[in-house]
């Protein structure tokens, strides 16, 4: 296939706006795949995804429309993937910015826009369920109004927004024909002095070819059985497979070449080998040395850590399996070794967000048959003693009086009809945020702002949409390290502190969390023979307090009449035992903790 031929586009958009359902109407009118075999959300291939409504992992398809060949890339949304979609586009040259006409422009989508001009990208743009504007009159009006809101945002007239419903079909086959006449065809990047180059957008792994790289082909070709290497990695191996998607894996006897978009499949079974943004190029004898990278590539960088345990006592082997899997295809999932006195061996894994996160311990329970036990959430902090710093992700190792934090900070940017303003800002002073900017875009309000990554963590997002009624969406961008006044708060039960409930708190938030603390515990230990003090410290200091009563047991019911004294002795006894139990059992059990762990999930 001539490169003139060949068409290279993604779709933009936030979340739940329409993606996967306009793909699958892609797919339909070019029959890359037959009728018999469509089903809805094709790309999206996990259950998960499925069940949630929203892209997880990326998803390229190669279709033949007339005579060009266009290669899809369909993307996540969230921001906790906006490296990833930042490799997707670089791997294309053109984008369709997808818009609901519901719910209009969202913060998401601004943020993936912006990636998308920056790397030169050709946008064309859309507006999605318009099919639910056909049968209400009086919202033509409000229609018109996004087009021109959208055509002022990309620089284009208000024809140039096209119309568009994944459901009904409606516009898609001049969505596909503007792909073909406005999105440029792909070009041999220079520097590369003759060799051959391609970037690494995404992998996967299969059991029988390993680990599968989604490849763009910038230089050169690549062919099944040359020897390759990966340039960040160091990798190197024999492509044992080379092909397209289809969206099956198809084998393309004649390799890929300049232009094309499919995979490669190395046999490798290191997750550390083969890199999102890595440059992938050959490395058979008489190949060119010193071969510069393709821009963009960055390690990998976790954002919240969380330990994991198994729930059940002979899982622990599960999990580790599960994670093992996972982390095949998830290169981002980072793990270490980790133990708990009480729940016993489990892992600590680094994650790119919140969303990640729950993504991550859903798939272990549902494809792994590994529930976990997880402690808080905690992001990295750089901590100061004397003249050494360290990062400290756990909140155990957190020092009790260190001579400086520092926290990282994000830029948020919120979009909020205008009526909400006065819940956003409630929420600025809630989130410990800083340095607040507004402007009027259209009919919506853009809020911008720094807040620290531990608020975003905890709950801002369904904070946002509680306050904005669900019409409120974000972004962030990680903007560095600042400052910050926490302490560790560490849970006391009779005595003993329980490993994993520490938490890092703001020193303005740490009692009132305290106190809450306390009083779910409360409700969640069971009973014993004795009394059970619940506490809660704050650097060392207790900020809160609860105790759970001792059972009572009338030890003196089967006695009637007589002397006092027998029942004196009787509580004398009692009251003895009771000391005893206290100093040998006061410990919580392996049980009861899990318990406490289940009840603060």
């Amino acid at each position: 296939m001539k490169q003139s031929n060949i068409r290279n586009f993604c779709i933009i958009a936030h979340v739940d706006h329409g993606k996967s359902t306009l793909a699958d109407r892609f797919l339909e009118t070019t029959r890359a795949v037959p009728e018999r075999r469509m089903k809805e959300q094709y790309l999206d291939q996990m259950a998960l995804e499925r069940e949630r409504g929203i892209t997880i992992k990326m998803a390229p398809v190669r279709m033949t429309y007339g005579e060009y060949i266009l290669n899809l890339i369909d993307t996540p949304g969230h921001s906790d993937f906006s490296y990833e979609v930042s490799r997707a586009l670089q791997a294309v040259e053109g984008g369709i910015l997808l818009v609901d006409g519901k719910q209009g422009i969202q913060a998401q989508t601004l943020s993936h826009f912006q990636t998308a001009k920056e790397a030169g990208l050709t946008i064309i743009p859309a507006i999605n369920k318009v099919d639910l504007f056909a049968s209400h009159g009086d919202l033509a009006a409000e229609l018109d109004e996004l087009r021109s809101e959208i055509a002022e945002l990309t620089e284009t007239s208000p024809d140039k927004v096209y119309l568009v419903s994944g459901k009904t079909g409606q516009g898609v086959e001049e969505l596909l024909r503007a792909v073909v006449h406005s999105v440029p065809c792909p070009k041999e990047t220079a520097g590369a002095g003759g060799a051959a180059r391609a970037l690494i957008f995404d992998s996967f792994y299969d059991n029988h070819q390993g680990i599968i790289a989604s490849v763009r082909v910038f230089n050169g070709s690549f062919k099944e059985g040359q020897a390759v290497r990966f340039l960040a990695s160091k990798s190197s191996c024999k492509a044992k497979e080379v092909g397209w998607f289809t969206p099956e894996l198809r084998p393309a006897e004649a390799g890929l070449g300049e232009g094309d978009i499919g995979y490669i499949a190395t046999g490798l079974k290191d997750p550390d080998a083969v890199l999102i943004g890595d440059t992938v190029t050959l490395a058979a004898p008489g190949a060119k040395a010193n071969i510069p990278a393709l821009p963009g590539y960055e390690k990998p960088q976790s954002r919240m850590f969380a330990s994991l345990f198994p729930e059940d006592a002979d899982g622990y082997e599960k999990l580790k399996t599960g994670l093992e899997r996972l982390r095949l295809n998830d290169a981002a999932l980072m793990t270490l070794d980790d133990r708990n006195e009480l729940l016993g061996r489990g892992f600590r894994v680094g994650f790119l967000g919140q969303l990640h996160y729950e993504i991550t311990t859903a798939r272990l329970a549902e494809e792994f048959g590994a529930p976990t036990l997880r402690t808080f959430p905690s992001v990295a902090y750089r901590v100061k003693e004397g003249d050494v710093w360290q990062t400290v992700t756990a909140p155990e190792a957190m020092p009790l009086h260190p001579d400086l934090v520092e926290e990282p900070i994000v830029d948020v940017r919120i979009i909020a009809p205008p009526k909400y303003m006065r819940s956003v800002m409630a929420l600025h002073e809630a989130f410990r945020g800083e340095d607040m900017r507004t402007e009027t875009v259209g009919k919506n309000l853009h809020i911008r702002m720094r807040i620290p990554l531990a608020e975003v963590v905890e709950n801002f997002e369904d904070r946002l949409k509680s306050v904005t009624e669900g019409f409120g969406s974000f972004s962030y961008t990680p903007s560095g390290y600042a400052p910050a006044g926490v302490v560790r708060t560490d849970v006391l039960v009779s005595g003993e502190r329980v490993p994993g409930l520490s938490r890092v708190l703001p020193k303005e938030k740490a009692v009132r969390e305290g106190r809450r603390l306390a009083e779910t515990l409360k409700k969640t230990l069971p009973r014993a023979q004795y009394v059970q003090a619940i506490q809660i410290t704050s650097a060392g200091e207790i900020i809160a307090r609860e105790d759970v009563p001792a059972l009572k047991k009338n030890v003196t019911s089967h006695l009637y009449g007589g002397d006092r004294t027998r029942k004196m002795k009787l509580w004398q006894k009692q009251k003895r035992g009771k000391k005893r139990l206290l100093e040998r059992g006061g410990k919580l059990s392996a049980k009861v903790s899990k318990d406490l762990f289940s009840a603060l999930r």
